[in-house]
């Protein structure tokens, strides 16, 4: 009996020890969202200053400064991450990689060249057009042509996989379709200099553009996401055992895959298309959670939404406040804290 009692302690020790990293993991999320909020909401011109924005409370220019142009950055900072992080989780469950990131399948490269023929064709088009007709297209077309751009990159990676039946050609297929759209990208701003520095400032990453319209979009774009994600959450538990294992269980792994990929894509798009490409968010994300706080996919896919959206607030923050009043890309900023952060963890593995 004493055996039996042992046994069955040592059996629940573990579960009850990792419900309770979530339930922390989950609550230091919250807190850290709030904390990034409001330093948002704190990080204007002279950088990080709690008493200037006091003062703007206090002067009543609250409603402009806070209402108009830091409240939509901040939250469409934390959504962009949220997207990213989600998207990056759903990468890593269905090709089974911890390096797998939502950019996988061409929706990257997809999107730089939607971006450069806009660029190249309001510059072109500039002889011909009234100015504001230019800036018209400048501004509301870069993000529908992001959008599409990367769908179609998505799309033409499935067509040349014949489909998300085999995830090695899946994969391959990716990397031919981003070096090929990157090349034409590349080609576009050879015959028109003029797009080069737009399509910098998108491949670099900015939440600087993101107003209040964009926050419906983007608030309801990750809800739709993360209910679908969350639908597939147990398949995606299945394929961790292994494509035969998941066969087996009477999953199509064809549509499932397919699915997948369609909702990676549709979440990636979004982001991509009101934040530019913001690098290492979707990679990390999911890398800390399940570092943390492991999980079954239905906790690993919210959490990683979680963890995206402060770590993008994080990176948001740090990119006005470092060389205010000016600022850095904020990809910049996420690339150099995600590298570093690869950087040590790698050194650290080689060294136990």
């Amino acid at each position: 009996m004493a055996v039996s009692t042992l046994f069955t302690a040592g059996t629940r020790a573990v579960p009850d020890a990792d419900a309770r990293r979530r339930r922390r993991l989950g609550w230091t999320l919250v807190l850290l969202a709030v904390l990034g909020l409001a330093a948002g909401l704190m990080t204007g011109v002279a950088g990080f200053s709690p008493a200037a924005f006091l003062s703007d409370l206090q002067g009543g220019q609250a409603g402009l400064i806070l209402g108009e142009i830091r409240f939509p950055r901040t939250a469409g900072a934390a959504l962009v991450g949220a997207l990213l992080g989600l998207t990056g989780a759903i990468a890593q469950g269905l090709f089974r990689n911890p390096l797998a990131d939502p950019y996988l399948l061409g929706s990257a490269a997809g999107a730089g060249l939607a971006v450069v023929a806009v660029l190249a064709g309001a510059a072109l088009g500039g002889a011909y057009v009234s100015l504001a007709t230019v800036a018209w297209l400048e501004r509301v077309g870069l993000v529908l042509a992001a959008f599409c751009g990367a769908l179609a990159g998505v799309l033409l990676t499935l067509s040349l996989a014949r489909g998300a039946v085999h995830t090695t050609r899946l994969l391959l297929a990716g990397v031919v379709v981003a070096v090929l759209l990157g090349a034409a990208s590349d080609l576009l701003t050879t015959l028109s200099p003029d797009a080069l520095r737009g399509k910098q400032a998108f491949m670099l990453g900015s939440t600087s553009f993101i107003g209040t319209s964009a926050l419906g979009l983007l608030g309801g774009g990750l809800m739709l996401c993360l209910a679908a994600a969350l639908r597939l959450a147990r398949a995606l538990d299945a394929l961790t055992l292994g494509e035969d294992s998941a066969a087996s269980l009477g999953l199509d792994l064809s549509r499932l895959r397919l699915a997948l990929v369609l909702l990676m894509s549709m979440g990636t798009a979004l982001a991509v298309s009101q934040a530019g490409l913001v690098a290492f968010v979707g990679l990390v994300a999911p890398h800390l959670v399940r570092r943390h706080a492991p999980g079954a996919h239905g906790w690993l896919l919210g959490a990683s939404a979680g963890m995206g959206a402060v770590l993008l607030l994080g990176a948001d923050v740090l990119s006005r406040a470092v060389i205010a009043p000016q600022e850095l890309p904020v990809g910049v900023v996420t690339a150099v804290l995600g590298g570093l952060y690869l950087f040590v963890l790698l050194r650290r593995r080689g060294l136990s």
